[in-house]
């Protein structure tokens, strides 16, 4: 009997092509379209993954109906991601090669790539976790293991198992929190991977086999290592080593929190819910970030005859907002007289914004502020004198002078937040010594499982969506479609100043995630399948399947002065 063809139209070259039923997404790539171009740069790279009719698939996918099929690397957030996963099973398998009495945990992103401990075995998914150490000769040994994983060009692969012989395998590998996330979730089934005859689970496909994964670091950092990997910028190349000390620091200090509430996975977190702790995880998370924002005013206060001026940046959707305004309540409480601006009203007018490369205005940039103003206006308040206070209209794109004229007296201090407040070069000519500088982001540490952490960026993305749909007037969508461009700006803008704060807020709360879900899933629902964010509204969507929403009658007892407030309404700062 004669194979039926199917027609696929592929994106990359915008042609549709003739395959025989059955073909897998593999055979076709190496047929049309092997290599995609990195944007910019005119590089080619390997094609890692697909995106059919917006859907995420691994290449091992096999094609039985007309699909419209995009090829995607490196460059393409999905590809990334997808070679992660992959990396991440190279790492696990060579960490069980040569230490089988550990476990290996990734924990957590960081500037330069994952962090990664390697710990003593429990016998649940309770308890403390203890990190053991790594000698130089043990990261030099995991270096060249991994290198022989990928030199051997091993495959992966993937089958469906019943959901009680999978979680079987993962208790036998002493992986206790994956165990426990999947059965959670009360499924029959779920997919396992396979490396080498090693199980494992991801939440999203791998690349076809180990020999993609050429560029890779271990590098020591904290009780354990970085996992580093390529570059956006040239896929070729590993991401640089960054400065991350505070940012590091501040997400071991909110894990070993988490640990001592016994919630260091979403399968804890789970299960915590279900037996209605859920006000309890609020009111804790809640007192905890209480307590960080006094600190913040106790360390403004002591330095309060020199410092006048609090700048508070962050990333989109971190909270600087009710940060800014919660850190001002705590220094009132101190007997400080703080005054909230936003550094916003400082825009240049409109016809000077610069604009970026396509033409169009770009409001991030350092030139889209009136440098010289501001500084002005700081060293005239800090002198002593009074200055005029800006407001900036974002309709008319000017600011104008209303008479809101401003004076230090003796117990005040100025509180500005914005995206440049951490960039020295701001405000070149301002007494640095009277400037505390705050970074605020939400820096979560829980965990999916024991490889499988969770990403602050999403995190924020579906604050920002919530938001936006509550109060700008913004569609789903459009928030999807334009994070690209909000990332690319904090890459450029906030993360290389991060450690230049006096203090680090984390606005993470461990119980946001079963509130967000709450909020988010319904939204994402609404993307239609012809949307370019469909692919990424069904990512969120698989990922937010792993969480339990809290109740409308939980998400009650979240306070009004709480930075989730500033995302689902509800707040009275």
């Amino acid at each position: 009997m004669e194979i039926e063809n199917i027609r696929i139209f592929c994106v990359n070259d915008g042609v549709f092509h003739e395959v025989p039923m059955r073909t897998t997404l593999k055979e076709l790539s190496d047929a049309v379209c092997p290599y995609v171009e990195s944007p910019g740069t005119g590089k080619r790279q390997r094609v890692l993954a697909a995106l059919v009719d917006h859907k995420l698939k691994g290449l091992d996918t096999r094609i039985d109906e007309p699909h419209e099929v995009e090829f995607i690397g490196y460059n393409h957030p999905d590809g990334r991601r997808t070679w992660l996963r992959s990396l991440s099973f190279v790492l696990q398998n060579a960490v069980r090669d040569l230490f089988p009495d550990r476990v290996l945990i990734i924990d957590h992103s960081l500037p330069s790539g994952f962090y990664c401990e390697t710990v003593e075995p429990r016998l649940s998914d309770e308890g403390r976790r203890v990190a053991l150490p790594l000698s130089d000769e043990d990261f030099t040994a995991i270096r060249r293991k991994m290198q022989e994983i990928v030199e051997v060009d091993l495959p992966f692969s993937r089958t469906h198992l019943p959901l009680e012989e999978a979680a079987k395998l993962f208790f036998s590998n002493r992986q206790y929190f994956k165990a426990a996330l999947q059965k959670s979730l009360g499924r029959y089934s779920c997919s396992v991977y396979w490396l080498d005859g090693r199980p494992d689970s991801f939440h999203g496909p791998l690349v076809p086999s180990t020999g993609y994964l050429k560029v890779f670091g271990i590098v020591p950092c904290g009780r354990g290592f970085c996992l580093q990997y390529p570059s956006l910028g040239d896929p070729e190349k590993g991401i640089p080593m960054q400065k991350q000390s505070k940012v590091a620091r501040s997400l071991a200090e909110y894990s070993t929190w988490c640990e001592t509430t016994g919630v260091l996975g979403v399968g804890q977190l789970n299960k915590a819910i279900g037996k209605g702790r859920a006000i309890q995880l609020i009111n804790l998370s809640e007192a905890r970030q209480e307590r960080q924002y006094a600190a913040i005013a106790d360390m403004i206060h002591a330095r309060k005859d020199k410092v006048k001026i609090v700048f508070i940046a962050g990333p989109s959707s971190s909270g600087k907002t009710s940060s800014s305004l919660r850190i001002a309540q705590q220094c009132r409480v101190l007997g400080m007289n703080p005054k909230v601006i936003e550094l916003d009203n400082f825009f240049v007018d409109r016809e000077f914004t610069p604009k970026d490369k396509d033409g169009n205005f770009d409001f991030e940039c350092l030139e889209a502020m009136d440098l010289k103003l501001l500084g002005n206006t700081l060293n005239t308040l800090l002198s002593g004198g009074t200055a005029e206070i800006p407001r900036y209209d974002f309709k008319q794109g000017r600011k104008f002078f209303e008479g809101n004229r401003m004076r230090f007296e003796d117990k005040d201090i100025l509180i500005m937040e914005g995206i440049h407040a951490l960039d020295p070069a701001m405000v070149p000519d301002v007494d640095n010594s009277r400037i505390f500088r705050v970074y605020a982001s939400a820096l979560t540490s829980l965990n999916l499982d024991e490889n499988n952490n969770l990403s602050t960026s999403d995190n924020r993305l579906m604050r920002r969506m919530v938001r936006d749909f509550n109060y700008r007037g913004h569609t789903p969508e459009k928030t999807i479609l334009g994070w690209d461009s909000v990332r690319r700006g904090e890459v450029k803008y906030i993360f290389p100043f991060q450690e230049n704060a006096d203090a680090l807020m984390n606005t993470a709360l461990i119980y946001e995630l079963p509130l967000l879900k709450y909020y988010a899933d319904p939204l994402l629902r609404r993307i239609p399948p012809t949307s370019k964010a469909y692919t990424e509204a069904v990512r969120l969507l698989k990922f937010l399947e792993y969480i339990v929403a809290l109740t409308p009658q939980e998400i009650a007892a979240i306070p009004p002065t709480s930075i989730m407030r500033e995302f689902i309404g509800g707040q009275t700062l």
